[in-house]
């Protein structure tokens, strides 16, 4: 499965970035170092890199567009197409529930994943990698939309300029718009992790320029009392360092891990929650916060039951195609949806009509996903930098910067 290619460009940039900092580096906090010795490149000579790549991180990300698929499956026709029908409003919501909470799941594995390339990239770098990532499908997937949007008029709110241009320069939560496509509401708070974490971390290890470190947390504390959702992409960073450190276990505590994903499962399906500072009233909000930071951080070790539980074929795909298939699937399930509204085939036998369903859903998704994470997902990327980004290395990926979530 896949592993990263370093480009020549890469090697240089990193080679003067370690030597900028090489003689701060007894300085730095040891879990931090051992982070960014773990995401040094291999020297030129064709030492062996170590891999950041974590199993149970890559599956639990495909495993967390999965969820979100399912959560619009079933939240969307109890909301549009049976809503009369008590029992199976009821009978959805705990799903429904934590099916939605897939997305704060990503915003753990970004915030581990993400942290380890604010110490590996100089700002150009960084800033480059992160766009061929994320916004060639993000701008393809807009431009649709707005297409649609502006033929159709479904969402009159979206169909202004100030609205389109908020949506396409990130900016809608500063200008209260809506983001420009399904589930893109989510990539916004991607990008501002991505400038608030690199630009403390850059001022912190890079500069060593402390007082403009201290600005930057101020800045990003603003952000993250604004917007407290913001708490799990810091969780995952909390998580990277406490793992990395020397008193972490080597091997998972697995009752632990299972006990605390036990009640992740079990507080996430009580609510939807959009994290306002009003939500934390709700007796559920602190514990799933909590119950998810701890099993992350045993999920994450090795040898953990999620680790050995996600190991297969089936999960590293869903990995590594997570991000086309999260912003994907809104798009086939919602022609699906309309398809089977218009042509009767929603009927009063629900289970029958919901199992057909989700198997075309699924059907018109996957094929799409795969299409299009060869096509603006890897091939832009590989495109600029001319490397590409996997190539297959015995049975498993090692992959040097795992996709956006």
């Amino acid at each position: 499965m896949p592993l990263e290619h370093p480009s020549s460009r890469e090697v240089s940039q990193t080679m003067q970035s370690h030597q900028s900092t090489g003689q701060l580096m007894d300085d730095l906090p040891a879990c931090i170092e051992a982070d960014r010795m773990k995401s040094s490149l291999p020297s030129v000579n064709g030492s062996k890199k170590v891999s950041d790549f974590n199993v149970a991180a890559h599956g639990l990300r495909g495993l967390a567009a999965v969820m979100v698929l399912f959560a619009h499956i079933l939240g969307g026709t109890a909301k549009h197409i049976y809503a009369d029908v008590p029992a199976y409003v009821e009978g959805i919501k705990a799903p429904w529930y934590l099916g939605t909470f897939g997305v704060e799941l990503f915003f753990v594995i970004s915030g581990f994943v993400i942290f380890p390339s604010t110490l590996r990239y100089l700002p150009r770098e960084f800033a480059l990698r992160r766009f061929f990532r994320l916004y060639p499908l993000f701008f393809a997937l807009s431009l649709i939309f707005i297409a649609l949007n502006a033929g159709t008029n479904a969402y009159p709110k979206i169909n202004s300029v100030e609205t389109v241009v908020a949506g396409l320069l990130f900016l809608n939560l500063f200008t209260g718009t809506e983001q420009l496509t399904p589930n893109a509401w989510s990539l916004t708070y991607e990008v501002m992790f991505y400038i608030l974490v690199y630009s403390i971390v850059y001022f912190v290890v890079h500069k060593r320029n402390m007082a403009a470190a201290i600005v930057m947390v101020l800045i990003a504390t603003l952000f993250l009392v604004a917007f407290p959702i913001a708490v799990y992409f810091l969780m995952g960073v909390g998580i990277r360092l406490a793992s990395r450190s020397e008193w972490a276990p080597r091997i998972s505590p697995r009752f632990l891990e299972i006990a605390f994903l036990l009640l992740m499962l079990l507080f996430a399906s009580q609510g939807h929650f959009e994290y306002r500072w009003e939500d934390f009233r709700h007796p559920a909000v602190i514990p799933i916060m909590l119950s998810t930071g701890f099993y992350f951080f045993f999920a994450v070790m090795p040898g953990s039951l999620t680790a050995r539980a996600l190991d297969n074929r089936l999960m590293r795909y869903l990995g590594t195609v997570s991000y086309s298939l999260y912003l994907v699937h809104p798009y086939t399930y919602f022609l699906a949806r309309w398809a089977f509204d218009r042509y009767g085939l929603f009927t009063s036998d629900v289970a029958a009509s919901i199992a057909l369903f989700t198997c075309i859903v699924v059907l018109l998704t996957m094929p799409l996903t795969h299409v299009v994470h060869i096509s603006l997902e890897l091939w832009p990327y590989q495109r600029f930098f001319r490397q590409r980004i996997y190539r297959r290395r015995g049975a498993e990926p090692s992959l040097r910067e795992t996709a956006a979530s």
